[in-house]
Protein backbone atom coordinates (compact mmCIF):
# COMPACT_ATOMS: atom_id res chain seq x y z
CA UNK A 1 0.00 0.00 0.00
CA UNK A 2 1.44 3.38 -0.96
CA UNK A 3 1.54 6.33 1.41
CA UNK A 4 -1.56 8.12 0.10
CA UNK A 5 -3.63 4.93 0.28
CA UNK A 6 -2.28 4.15 3.75
CA UNK A 7 -3.24 7.64 4.94
CA UNK A 8 -6.76 7.25 3.55
CA UNK A 9 -7.10 3.84 5.17
CA UNK A 10 -5.97 5.07 8.59
CA UNK A 11 -8.21 8.14 8.36
CA UNK A 12 -11.19 5.94 7.54
CA UNK A 13 -10.43 3.18 10.03
CA UNK A 14 -9.77 5.55 12.92
CA UNK A 15 -12.33 8.13 11.75
CA UNK A 16 -9.60 10.71 12.13
CA UNK A 17 -7.92 13.75 10.64
CA UNK A 18 -5.60 14.00 13.63
CA UNK A 19 -1.85 13.64 13.19
CA UNK A 20 -0.10 13.16 16.53
CA UNK A 21 3.23 14.97 16.58
CA UNK A 22 6.04 13.36 18.56
CA UNK A 23 8.32 16.17 19.75
CA UNK A 24 9.87 14.85 22.96
CA UNK A 25 11.30 17.40 25.40
CA UNK A 26 12.85 15.58 28.38
CA UNK A 27 12.54 18.70 30.56
CA UNK A 28 8.75 18.32 30.29
CA UNK A 29 8.60 14.58 30.99
CA UNK A 30 6.78 13.44 34.12
CA UNK A 31 8.76 12.30 37.16
CA UNK A 32 10.83 10.14 37.45
CA UNK A 33 11.79 10.59 33.77
CA UNK A 34 11.98 14.38 33.87
CA UNK A 35 15.19 15.70 32.32
CA UNK A 36 16.36 12.27 31.16
CA UNK A 37 16.83 11.81 27.41
CA UNK A 38 17.33 8.10 28.05
CA UNK A 39 13.54 7.81 28.42
CA UNK A 40 12.52 9.43 25.12
CA UNK A 41 11.48 6.09 23.67
CA UNK A 42 9.40 5.10 26.69
CA UNK A 43 7.63 8.45 26.78
CA UNK A 44 6.80 8.51 23.07
CA UNK A 45 5.84 4.83 22.98
CA UNK A 46 3.33 5.45 25.78
CA UNK A 47 1.80 8.30 23.75
CA UNK A 48 1.60 6.05 20.68
CA UNK A 49 -0.06 3.27 22.68
CA UNK A 50 -2.61 5.73 24.06
CA UNK A 51 -3.53 7.28 20.70
CA UNK A 52 -3.01 4.50 18.14
CA UNK A 53 -6.75 4.19 17.44
CA UNK A 54 -7.30 7.96 17.26
CA UNK A 55 -4.64 9.10 14.78
CA UNK A 56 -4.46 9.14 11.00
CA UNK A 57 -0.66 9.57 11.23
CA UNK A 58 2.24 9.93 13.65
CA UNK A 59 4.83 12.65 13.00
CA UNK A 60 8.14 12.35 14.88
CA UNK A 61 10.25 15.52 14.58
CA UNK A 62 13.81 14.32 14.00
CA UNK A 63 15.51 17.30 15.69
CA UNK A 64 13.96 16.43 19.05
CA UNK A 65 15.67 13.05 18.86
CA UNK A 66 18.97 14.01 17.21
CA UNK A 67 19.60 16.86 19.68
CA UNK A 68 19.76 14.25 22.45
CA UNK A 69 21.67 11.63 20.45
CA UNK A 70 18.47 9.61 20.48
CA UNK A 71 18.35 8.49 16.84
CA UNK A 72 18.40 4.83 17.91
CA UNK A 73 15.41 5.54 20.13
CA UNK A 74 13.65 7.01 17.09
CA UNK A 75 14.33 3.80 15.16
CA UNK A 76 12.88 1.78 18.06
CA UNK A 77 9.87 4.09 18.23
CA UNK A 78 9.01 3.71 14.54
CA UNK A 79 9.43 -0.06 14.88
CA UNK A 80 7.04 0.09 17.84
CA UNK A 81 4.48 1.99 15.77
CA UNK A 82 4.72 -0.77 13.17
CA UNK A 83 3.83 -3.27 15.88
CA UNK A 84 0.95 -1.54 17.70
CA UNK A 85 -0.44 0.65 14.89
CA UNK A 86 0.77 -0.90 11.66
CA UNK A 87 -2.05 0.73 9.68
CA UNK A 88 -1.06 4.27 10.78
CA UNK A 89 1.58 5.95 8.57
CA UNK A 90 4.70 7.61 9.94
CA UNK A 91 5.65 11.05 8.62
CA UNK A 92 9.25 11.90 9.45
CA UNK A 93 9.35 15.64 10.03
CA UNK A 94 12.87 16.44 8.80
CA UNK A 95 12.35 19.43 6.46
CA UNK A 96 15.37 18.41 4.39
CA UNK A 97 16.37 20.48 1.37
CA UNK A 98 19.45 19.69 -0.70
CA UNK A 99 20.38 18.47 -4.18
CA UNK A 100 22.09 15.57 -5.91
CA UNK A 101 23.90 12.91 -3.94
CA UNK A 102 23.18 14.67 -0.63
CA UNK A 103 19.43 14.49 -1.21
CA UNK A 104 19.84 10.82 -2.06
CA UNK A 105 21.45 10.24 1.32
CA UNK A 106 18.71 12.11 3.15
CA UNK A 107 16.12 10.02 1.30
CA UNK A 108 17.97 6.87 2.30
CA UNK A 109 18.00 8.05 5.91
CA UNK A 110 14.25 8.70 5.95
CA UNK A 111 13.04 5.65 4.09
CA UNK A 112 15.70 2.98 4.66
CA UNK A 113 17.19 3.77 8.06
CA UNK A 114 14.01 4.95 9.77
CA UNK A 115 11.45 3.26 7.55
CA UNK A 116 9.18 6.31 7.40
CA UNK A 117 6.22 6.36 5.02
CA UNK A 118 6.65 10.05 4.19
CA UNK A 119 9.00 12.94 4.92
CA UNK A 120 8.73 16.72 5.05
CA UNK A 121 10.96 18.69 2.67
CA UNK A 122 11.91 22.27 1.88
CA UNK A 123 11.44 22.85 -1.88
CA UNK A 124 13.44 26.10 -2.04
CA UNK A 125 16.23 24.52 -4.13
CA UNK A 126 13.80 23.26 -6.77
CA UNK A 127 12.61 19.95 -8.19
CA UNK A 128 16.01 18.25 -8.28
CA UNK A 129 16.10 18.54 -4.48
CA UNK A 130 12.76 16.68 -4.29
CA UNK A 131 13.19 14.08 -7.03
CA UNK A 132 15.45 11.62 -5.11
CA UNK A 133 12.64 11.03 -2.60
CA UNK A 134 10.23 10.20 -5.42
CA UNK A 135 12.48 7.33 -6.52
CA UNK A 136 11.20 5.29 -3.57
CA UNK A 137 8.01 3.58 -4.79
CA UNK A 138 5.00 4.36 -2.69
CA UNK A 139 6.77 6.79 -0.34
CA UNK A 140 5.35 10.25 0.25
CA UNK A 141 6.77 13.73 0.68
CA UNK A 142 5.19 16.92 1.99
CA UNK A 143 6.68 20.16 0.68
CA UNK A 144 6.68 23.29 2.83
CA UNK A 145 4.18 25.61 1.18
CA UNK A 146 2.46 28.13 3.49
CA UNK A 147 3.89 27.58 6.91
CA UNK A 148 2.41 28.54 10.28
CA UNK A 149 5.34 30.65 11.53
CA UNK A 150 5.22 34.48 11.21
CA UNK A 151 8.49 34.48 9.23
CA UNK A 152 6.73 32.66 6.42
CA UNK A 153 5.48 36.10 5.39
CA UNK A 154 9.01 37.01 4.28
CA UNK A 155 8.75 34.90 1.12
CA UNK A 156 5.72 32.66 0.78
CA UNK A 157 2.98 35.23 -0.03
CA UNK A 158 5.13 37.25 -2.43
CA UNK A 159 3.89 37.37 -6.03
CA UNK A 160 5.95 35.98 -8.91
CA UNK A 161 6.07 38.65 -11.59
CA UNK A 162 7.55 36.29 -14.21
CA UNK A 163 4.84 33.63 -13.92
CA UNK A 164 1.54 33.94 -15.76
CA UNK A 165 -1.12 35.46 -13.53
CA UNK A 166 1.49 36.52 -10.99
CA UNK A 167 0.56 33.88 -8.39
CA UNK A 168 1.89 34.02 -4.87
CA UNK A 169 4.90 31.80 -4.28
CA UNK A 170 2.90 29.30 -2.22
CA UNK A 171 0.19 29.14 -4.90
CA UNK A 172 2.78 28.47 -7.58
CA UNK A 173 4.26 25.65 -5.53
CA UNK A 174 0.82 24.15 -4.91
CA UNK A 175 0.17 24.07 -8.67
CA UNK A 176 3.51 22.34 -9.28
CA UNK A 177 2.65 19.69 -6.70
CA UNK A 178 -0.76 19.20 -8.28
CA UNK A 179 0.94 18.92 -11.67
CA UNK A 180 4.39 18.27 -13.10
CA UNK A 181 6.32 17.69 -9.87
CA UNK A 182 4.06 14.89 -8.64
CA UNK A 183 5.73 12.14 -10.65
CA UNK A 184 4.90 9.31 -8.23
CA UNK A 185 1.48 10.54 -7.10
CA UNK A 186 2.60 10.81 -3.47
CA UNK A 187 3.37 14.52 -3.05
CA UNK A 188 1.59 16.71 -0.53
CA UNK A 189 1.91 20.18 0.97
CA UNK A 190 2.52 21.66 4.42
CA UNK A 191 0.15 24.53 5.19
CA UNK A 192 -0.30 26.18 8.59
CA UNK A 193 -3.55 26.18 10.55
CA UNK A 194 -2.82 29.79 11.48
CA UNK A 195 -3.74 30.87 7.92
CA UNK A 196 -7.11 29.24 7.07
CA UNK A 197 -7.83 31.55 4.12
CA UNK A 198 -4.54 30.52 2.56
CA UNK A 199 -5.28 26.85 3.22
CA UNK A 200 -8.38 27.39 1.07
CA UNK A 201 -6.26 29.01 -1.64
CA UNK A 202 -3.82 26.09 -1.58
CA UNK A 203 -6.70 23.61 -1.77
CA UNK A 204 -8.04 25.44 -4.82
CA UNK A 205 -4.63 25.22 -6.51
CA UNK A 206 -4.08 21.59 -5.50
CA UNK A 207 -7.50 19.95 -5.12
CA UNK A 208 -6.21 16.39 -4.73
CA UNK A 209 -2.95 16.90 -2.82
CA UNK A 210 -2.83 15.67 0.79
CA UNK A 211 -2.24 18.52 3.22
CA UNK A 212 -0.20 18.30 6.40
CA UNK A 213 -1.47 21.07 8.65
CA UNK A 214 0.47 22.02 11.80
CA UNK A 215 -0.53 24.81 14.15
CA UNK A 216 -3.62 23.37 15.88
CA UNK A 217 -3.25 23.16 19.64
CA UNK A 218 -0.38 25.02 21.29
CA UNK A 219 0.08 27.32 18.28
CA UNK A 220 -3.55 28.43 18.45
CA UNK A 221 -4.80 27.51 14.97
CA UNK A 222 -8.58 27.36 14.56
CA UNK A 223 -9.45 23.68 14.11
CA UNK A 224 -12.90 24.32 12.67
CA UNK A 225 -11.69 26.92 10.14
CA UNK A 226 -8.83 24.62 9.18
CA UNK A 227 -11.13 21.71 8.35
CA UNK A 228 -13.55 23.87 6.41
CA UNK A 229 -10.68 25.29 4.35
CA UNK A 230 -8.80 22.09 3.52
CA UNK A 231 -10.87 18.95 4.00
CA UNK A 232 -11.69 17.05 0.81
CA UNK A 233 -12.46 13.56 2.08
CA UNK A 234 -10.64 10.86 4.06
CA UNK A 235 -6.85 11.28 3.94
CA UNK A 236 -7.01 14.74 2.39
CA UNK A 237 -5.75 16.44 5.55
CA UNK A 238 -3.54 15.38 8.44
CA UNK A 239 -4.00 18.06 11.09
CA UNK A 240 -1.12 17.96 13.53
CA UNK A 241 -1.15 18.57 17.25
CA UNK A 242 2.02 17.92 19.25
CA UNK A 243 2.55 19.73 22.56
CA UNK A 244 -1.13 19.99 23.49
CA UNK A 245 -1.34 16.18 23.39
CA UNK A 246 2.13 15.22 24.62
CA UNK A 247 2.05 17.47 27.65
CA UNK A 248 -1.64 17.40 28.54
CA UNK A 249 -0.47 16.30 31.99
CA UNK A 250 2.88 16.43 33.78
CA UNK A 251 1.88 13.65 36.13
CA UNK A 252 1.90 9.86 36.01
CA UNK A 253 -1.41 9.99 34.09
CA UNK A 254 0.31 11.70 31.13
CA UNK A 255 -0.64 8.96 28.66
CA UNK A 256 -4.29 8.93 29.73
CA UNK A 257 -4.39 12.72 29.53
CA UNK A 258 -2.80 12.59 26.08
CA UNK A 259 -5.51 10.18 24.95
CA UNK A 260 -8.24 12.42 26.31
CA UNK A 261 -6.83 15.46 24.50
CA UNK A 262 -6.36 13.50 21.27
CA UNK A 263 -9.93 12.21 21.48
CA UNK A 264 -11.24 15.72 22.10
CA UNK A 265 -9.28 17.13 19.17
CA UNK A 266 -10.30 14.32 16.83
CA UNK A 267 -13.96 14.83 17.67
CA UNK A 268 -13.74 18.60 17.15
CA UNK A 269 -12.20 18.05 13.72
CA UNK A 270 -14.81 15.47 12.77
CA UNK A 271 -17.64 17.73 13.88
CA UNK A 272 -16.24 20.55 11.73
CA UNK A 273 -16.25 18.29 8.66
CA UNK A 274 -19.91 17.47 9.23
CA UNK A 275 -21.04 21.03 9.93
Amino acid sequence: MNFVDMLKDAATRNQSMLCVGLDPEPARFPAPWQGSAAHIYEFCAAIVDATADLACAFKPQIAYFAAHRAEEQLERLIAHIRTVAQHVPVILDAKRGDIGSTAQQYAKEAFERYGADAVTLSPFMGFDSVEPYLQYPGKGAYLLCRTSNPGGDDFQPQRLADVAGQPRLYEHLARLVQGSWNTNGQLGLVVGATYPQEIAAVRQCAPSAPLLIPGVGAQGGDAVATVKAGYAGPGSVAINSSRAILYASAGPDFAQAARAEALRTRDVLNAAAQA
